[in-house]
């Protein structure tokens, strides 16, 4: 790796193909990850599967995220994928939602390093990708069980581990412990990256000093020009939000199914609007709206009537 990678993280309705055009736009990054895949839907035909498997705009840098607690799905399923041109298949062990853990999936893994082991041990005879884990500290803040359980990954043959410094039932009140991400690296041979409360293009910087690579998630959504300050890429002065705005709109039609239309506006505008003086009123309205047309009325008549919004400086 280079001294500075940065990452798109695996972010539920947020890492699809819109916003990584549109992160895209503004010079990309180092890797896109994909949404997580369920794994066992992929390798049933689920209805959607399809637009999680496009991997543009960039293939080469690429990473298919897997999610399951089946051993046989996830084996299948990272084996299905040697199809399609990638930079690797990551496996979610970071996922606390309690849908995720009680079919043994994301976070649950972190329960057991013999059962975590087995897995990726049978997962690697499968694939010929690079294999990477996404994960956190575990169900308790113990560092030394996170350590010895990365070990047994790297043992079994996974060539990256991405750390979220928070145990399994903390949420964001609690800091990220980007300590132990330094600490992790310290402790292992392969690479790690850190993730969590990563703020601006210039925390990023800062980080990637710490770890091997940065990936960023929410900042992503709300400035996608975040990549390009971190690297140093020329930005124009000023970015037009509206006009950012309106071209996620139109490649959320051009590169979704409508029945995600209106989840994964409300998503990205949850973060995006937070480079407005007004955000929570504009998230407001969006919120009434379904329709994706609707949402770019709202836009265009808020920045209308407020022309001193609709611009940031590209140094922001």
């Amino acid at each position: 790796m280079t001294e500075k990678t940065f990452l798109l993280a695996p972010m539920a309705e947020i890492s699809h193909r819109a916003v990584r055009e549109l992160v895209a736009g503004f010079g990309g990054c180092d890797e896109y990850f994909s949404e997580m895949i369920s794994a066992g839907a992929l390798m049933s035909g689920g209805q959607y599967e399809s637009w999680y498997l496009d991997n543009a705009p960039a293939p080469e840098k690429f990473v298919y995220q897997l999610v399951s607690g089946n051993v046989e799905h996830l084996a299948r399923a990272a084996s299905f994928l040697e199809q399609y041109e990638c930079a690797g298949v990551d496996i979610n062990m970071g996922c606390s939602a309690p849908s995720i853990v009680r079919a043994g999936g994301g976070v649950q893994w972190m329960s057991s390093i013999d059962k975590a082991g087995g897995m990726i041990a049978h997962v690697r005879k499968g694939t010929s990708r690079r294999l990477s884990v996404k994960l956190r500290i575990g169900f308790f803040d113990d560092f030394d069980y996170l350590a010895s359980f990365c070990k047994r990954l790297e043992a079994e043959g996974v060539e990256r581990i991405t750390l979220h410094p928070r145990t399994a039932k903390e949420k964001f009140k609690r800091g990220a412990r980007w300590e132990y991400v330094k600490m992790l690296r310290n402790h292992i041979r392969i690479p790690v990256a850190g993730n969590g409360d990563i703020l601006s293009a210039e925390e990023m910087n800062r980080r990637s000093f710490e770890c091997d690579a940065v990936m960023i998630g929410r900042l992503a959504a709300q400035k996608p020009w975040s990549f390009a300050l971190a690297r140093g890429l020329p930005l124009p002065g000023m970015i037009d939000l509206e006009a950012v705005a309106v071209t996620f709109l139109d490649m959320l039609v051009k590169y979704q199914p409508p029945e995600f239309h209106k989840s994964r506006a409300q998503r990205f505008f949850a973060y995006f609007c937070s480079n407005l003086k007004w955000a929570n009123h504009v998230r407001t309205l969006l919120g009434r709206e379904t329709e994706l047309t609707a949402m770019r009325h709202v836009l265009e008549r808020f920045f209308r009537e407020n022309p001193e919004e609709r611009y940031v400086s590209g140094g922001r």
